[in-house]
């Protein structure tokens, strides 16, 4: 997470891009992207990331990652129309969890200062007993290719 002193960080820190976009009924009455929203974006890229690049499905995968902890901090408002990116690094790869560092910003411009950093923290548990359970090997070693300090 950004500390209040920290500079707001930019799209380069973050070594996956995973492009989002927004619908209408995101805007709440304020006219600007609800926050839940963001959390639904954050949730969106991470899955949409791992599944599409393991050939992983989601229904069936014999284990699940469920959000243990999640969190978001807001530095600029997001409206309806946006063409958006998460970006996405893991800054903690455990056994049998895995700590996001997330953020979101516009798409195109580089090096774009972020609106909003996120963390969230998955643990993958069996699908039936949902005990926990090792990381799988092949989405072990794609978290690892987003691994920063």
């Amino acid at each position: 997470m950004t500390g209040r002193d920290e500079p707001t960080p930019t799209s380069r820190e973050f070594p996956v891009h995973w492009p989002v976009g927004t619908r209408w009924t995101d805007n709440d009455m304020f006219g600007h992207l609800n926050n839940a929203v963001y959390y639904e974006l954050f949730d969106t890229a991470i899955n949409a990331w791992i599944n599409t690049s393991c050939d992983v499905d989601p229904v069936t995968a014999p284990w699940l990652g469920v959000v243990a902890e999640s969190g978001c901090r807001y530095f600029a408002e997001l409206t309806f129309p946006s063409a958006l990116v998460v970006g996405l690094s893991v800054s903690r790869l455990g056994t049998t969890s895995v700590t996001y560092r997330l953020a979101l910003f516009e798409q195109g411009a580089p090096n774009a200062p972020v609106a909003a950093v996120g963390h969230w923290v998955h643990v993958y548990v069996d699908r039936d007993s949902r005990r926990p359970v090792p990381i799988p090997a092949r989405v072990r070693d794609l978290l690892a290719t987003a691994t920063r300090p």
